[in-house]
């Protein structure tokens, strides 16, 4: 099941929070629990069991840090950790790389390995991601165990966050699962988040992602074209997935959750390391806490910190999926940290501004690029038609005419413009014209996205595959 769906708003979505507030408040994680797993089990029954393998599992890990460390048995504790992190990793690459893994041995030594076939778990990176955080956590005195399992399984499935993240560590929710105080005014603002991030989803990243299909098809486009259809994707990618993490957290604040922010405006970067800083927040800081960090960071001096970031970014590209564009995607990405690193940030902190933002923004374009076109031979073309061959043709200025109010909007929409205006609106009437002006304005987007959702097809989330 996907937010964006009529089966989402009009049915599963208004039974869940009717459930939730008519229960008593000590049953509502148990309502929670039940709701995620039928969310889940919608598209994907027989996977549930993986999740709930994966629940139980570093549930007891918990358990058993805790009971070695009250007993002094250090060496115990570290063995369950140990247990929890090869265990997750290890599930996560069995559905998720054993197919890749046996591709490339095929192609290596010439052998015949039949592959298995094996579809990937929905959300499968995101919550061993999650559970597997929590007893690092917990290894780390950090948290204590959560010794309620049905609890604890209500943190992992949660549906809000489930399948495309922000990825919620435990240590950021651990109060809110006992102690969470619902309110009106929490409501209010939880679903006027939901509903900017679906308008943010259905207006504007299935059209922007229509646009990058119909070019990505072509087979030698022209330059403007092949840089229309990247900005296409540039712009599909961000209000897709920042979308979705925003109806994350608006259904958060419904049920009394508070979860991290996931994106603040990346797209107004003015170097790759402040990009980073704004994207996809949630694992950045995983891969920063658990990876980066234990690894030295940067603590150990200019070399060890370049290779820090290498490991860390050939990892968070090989997180994304079982294909070789994504890791050559990370290592793009950590040639350009490093670069910033050792000397580009203290050049582009004396140039103009918009030197910076120009510099970014042309290097997460081509970043996108080579993270949307999984064939080598594909991308080679596509990069190709960037740079070399005729600059337009008849079908960039039809793309153009079609969609140049989306594409202004688009624009618009991922910088900080909007909320300054209405800042500036609202500051300007009364605290009851300001109410009723957000009111109307959440209705329309609301009505407008049923009746996109209603009229068209195309309706993917992209992190999904992830």
């Amino acid at each position: 099941m996907v937010f964006s769906s009529t089966v989402f708003l009009l049915l599963f979505l208004p039974l869940v929070v009717l459930g939730y507030y008519i229960c008593p408040r000590k049953g509502r994680n148990v309502v929670l629990l039940l709701a995620s797993l039928l969310f889940y089990g919608w598209g994907e029954p027989k996977y549930i069991l993986i999740m709930l393998f994966s629940t139980v599992f570093d549930y007891c890990n918990g358990l058993g840090i805790s009971h070695f460390r009250s007993r002094g048995k250090e060496r115990g504790a570290k063995a369950v950790l140990i247990l929890s992190v090869l265990g997750n990793l290890g599930i996560l690459f069995f559905f998720k790389y054993t197919d890749f893994a046996i591709d490339n041995i095929n192609s290596l030594l010439s052998q015949g390995i039949p592959a298995l076939g094996l579809a990937l778990p929905i959300g499968i990176s995101f919550y061993t991601f999650q559970t597997m955080s929590y007893t690092i956590d917990v290894y780390r005195n950090q948290v204590e165990p959560q010794r309620n399992i049905l609890d604890f399984a209500a943190y992992v499935t949660l549906f809000p966050q489930l399948i495309a993240g922000p990825i919620v560590q435990y240590k950021t929710v651990a109060h809110q699962l006992h102690e969470r105080r619902e309110n009106w005014l929490e409501v209010s603002r939880g679903m006027q988040r939901f509903v900017i991030g679906l308008g943010k989803k259905v207006l504007i990243a299935n059209q922007m992602g229509a646009v990058w299909e119909t070019v990505s098809a072509m087979q030698h486009p022209a330059a403007l074209t092949a840089w229309l259809g990247a900005i296409a994707f540039t712009f599909q990618i961000y209000f897709d997935f920042s979308g979705y993490s925003d109806m994350a957290i608006g259904l958060g604040h419904l049920f009394g959750f508070t979860f991290l922010e996931n994106f603040r405006y990346p797209y107004e970067s003015r170097s790759v390391t402040e990009f980073w800083r704004r994207w996809h927040i949630s694992l950045g800081t995983w891969f920063r806490e658990y990876v980066y960090i234990p690894l030295g960071g940067n603590r150990k001096g200019v070399a060890r910190q370049i290779l820090n970031l290498a490991i860390v970014w050939f990892l968070t590209g090989l997180w994304h999926g079982a294909s070789w564009n994504f890791v050559l995607w990370g290592v793009y990405y950590a040639v350009l940290l490093i670069l910033e690193k050792t000397f580009l940030l203290r050049w582009l902190d004396k140039a103009p501004r918009f030197v910076g933002h120009v510099y970014t923004c042309l290097c997460f374009v081509m970043g996108w690029v080579l993270f949307a076109i999984t064939d080598f031979n594909q991308l080679g073309s596509y990069v190709a038609s960037m740079f070399t061959g005729r600059f337009s043709d008849g079908a960039t200025w039809y793309l153009l005419r079609s969609n140049g109010v989306l594409l202004m909007l688009a624009v618009v929409g991922c910088t900080m413009f909007p909320v300054k205006a209405w800042n500036k609106l609202s500051g300007r009437v009364s605290d009851r014209a300001a109410v009723a002006l957000r009111t109307v304005g959440v209705t329309v987007i609301l009505l407008l996205s049923i009746a996109f959702l209603v009229g068209d097809s195309y309706n993917p989330f992209l992190y999904f595959r992830f």
